[in-house]
C-alpha cells in the first residue's frame, strides 16, 4: 500500500527545513538553545513522516503513534542568534521495532554545523507495546530508505551507558508547560532540565559538542524527577534521570540517560 500523499517532494528521500533564529531562541552567548535546535529537528521529522503518509495525523487515525527513543547531537558550531539555517532529515534503516533517522544542520550558505542521530519506535496507541514496522501497511516505509551514496552522517553512533555510582543533584517537579500532545513529558524538556544542572561557566568558557539520550520510561505532570550525574572525565558527564517511586515503597524508576559532552 502506497501511504503517500498528494504533497510533491523535491527529494523522495530527503527533505529539508528551514528555521531562523530568533533573539528568544538563544542563550546569554548568542547561541541557540539545544531545546530549541531539538525542536527543530523533531520538526523536520515529522513533516517528513507526513509527506510520506507516516504522520502523527494520519497514524492517529489507526491507533498507532512515534515515540523517540535515542537522539544523539554533535555539533561543530552552534546556529547564532539572526541566522537563516536549515535541517535535512533521512530514514537510515528500518528494521522491525525501530527506525533509524539522521539529521544534519546547515546555514544557509551550506555551510555544515552538525549532525544528529535518531532512532524511533512505532506503538500502539491502546497497548502502548511496540509495532512491526516490516509488516505494519504492508512495510511502506520501506520505500524510503535513503540509498547508501546519500546517507552522509558522520558522527558516531550512540554509546552504552554504565552508571556505577551517580551523585544525587537535585530533585524537580514537573508541570503542565513540560507535558506534550501524547501526555507524557515532553523529549525535549528532559534535554532542558538536564542542561541545567551545568554552571554558567561551561557555556561561557567551552562548547556544548555532544549531547546523547536514550528515553527508557514515560513520566507524567506531577511526577517528581531526580538528577544524578556521573563524571566520566574533563569533557564527559553522564546524567541519570528517574522519577519517584510511590508511597507504597516502589522504588526510583529509570526515565532517561544522557552523555554531555563539553570541549
Amino acid at each position: 500500500m502506497n501511504r503517500m500523499d498528494n504533497t510533491q517532494t523535491a527529494d523522495k528521500y530527503i527533505d529539508s527545513h528551514p528555521f531562523f533564529v530568533e533573539p528568544f531562541h538563544v542563550d546569554f552567548t548568542g547561541k541557540i538553545f539545544l531545546g530549541v535546535l531539538g525542536n527543530h529537528l523533531l520538526n523536520a521529522a515529522g513533516n517528513h513522516s507526513q509527506k510520506r503518509g507516516w504522520g502523527i495525523g494520519a497514524l492517529n487515525e489507526t491507533q498507532h503513534t512515534w515515540v523517540l527513543s535515542r537522539l544523539c547531537i554533535e555539533m561543530q558550531e552552534m546556529p547564532r542568534q539572526y541566522e537563516h539555517c536549515d535541517v535535512k532529515t533521512w530514514v537510515e534503516s528500518v528494521m522491525k521495532l525501530f527506525t533509524n533517522r539522521n539529521f544534519s544542520i546547515h546555514r544557509s550558505d551550506g555551510t555544515v554545523l552538525g549532525y544528529a542521530r535518531s532512532v524511533w519506535a512505532m506503538i500502539d496507541l491502546e497497548t502502548r507495546k511496540p509495532c512491526d514496522l516490516l509488516t505494519l501497511y504492508d512495510g511502506d516505509i520501506l520505500r524510503y530508505i535513503v540509498p547508501e551514496e546519500k546517507n552522509i552522517c558522520p558522527i558516531e553512533g550512540h554509546g552504552r551507558f554504565r552508571f556505577n555510582d551517580p551523585q544525587f543533584v537535585r530533585a524537580i517537579d514537573t508541570y503542565y508547560s513540560d507535558v506534550d500532545i501524547n501526555g507524557h513529558i515532553n523529549s525535549i524538556k528532559y534535554i532542558e532540565h538536564i542542561l541545567n544542572l551545568f554552571p554558567r561557566e561551561n557555556f561561557e568558557e567551552r562548547q556544548l559538542s555532544r549531547f546523547e539520550i536514550a528515553y527508557k520510561a514515560e513520566s507524567y505532570l506531577g511526577d517528581k524527577l531526580s538528577f544524578y550525574t556521573q563524571v566520566i572525565d574533563d569533557n564527559e558527564t553522564d546524567v541519570e534521570v528517574r522519577k519517584f517511586g510511590d508511597s507504597t515503597g516502589q522504588k526510583e524508576e529509570v526515565v532517561c540517560q544522557a552523555k554531555v559532552y563539553f570541549k
